[in-house]
C-alpha cells in the first residue's frame, strides 16, 4: 500500500470518528438517564482522541488531513438519527441507543476494512488499538440496548 493509500484510508478513519464523536454528542445531549449521558460523553471524548492520533499519523506520513474539512463526505457514511423528540429536546432512550449501535456498526465495519489492508505496522498498531476500544464501545452499546 503506497504512501497516498494509507493517508486516505486513515483521513477516512478521521471521519469516521468525526461523525462517532458528534453522534455521541448528539445522544448526550438528548438522553435523560445520567448514566447513559456520562457514558456517550466518554465515548464522544475518546473519539476525538482517536482523530487527534489519526490526524498525527497523517501529519507524519507527510499527508494533508482532513482534519479543517467538515464536509468531507464518505458514500454510505451518513447514519441518520431518528427524531422522536420528547418535550425539552430529549430523545426516547432506546431510539438514542439504537442510534448510537448503528453509528458504532458502521465505525466498526470502516476499522475493519481498514485492517485488512496493508498499512504500515506503526500505522496498524495505531488503528487496531482504537478498533479495539470501538468493538468495546459497540458491545457495551449492545448491551444498552438489550436493557432498554
Amino acid at each position: 500500500m503506497n504512501n497516498n493509500e494509507v493517508v486516505s484510508m486513515l483521513n477516512t478513519l478521521i471521519e469516521t470518528c468525526r461523525s462517532g464523536q458528534n453522534a455521541f454528542r448528539s445522544a448526550a445531549e438528548s438522553i435523560q438517564n445520567s448514566e447513559f449521558r456520562r457514558l456517550f460523553n466518554i465515548f464522544s471524548q475518546q473519539r476525538a482522541q482517536f482523530m487527534t492520533e489519526l490526524q498525527s499519523e497523517v501529519t507524519r506520513l507527510g499527508g494533508e488531513t482532513s482534519r479543517d474539512s467538515e464536509t468531507v463526505t464518505q458514500p454510505n457514511r451518513t447514519v441518520p438519527l431518528k427524531a422522536a423528540n420528547r418535550p425539552g429536546g430529549l430523545r426516547d432512550e432506546a431510539t438514542v441507543i439504537a442510534d448510537c449501535q448503528r453509528e458504532e456498526e458502521v465505525a466498526v465495519n470502516d476499522y475493519q476494512e481498514a485492517l485488512k489492508a496493508d498499512l504500515p505496522l506503526d500505522v496498524q498498531y495505531v488503528v487496531k488499538r482504537q478498533y479495539m476500544d470501538i468493538k468495546d464501545a459497540y458491545d457495551r452499546i449492545r448491551i444498552l440496548q438489550r436493557a432498554a
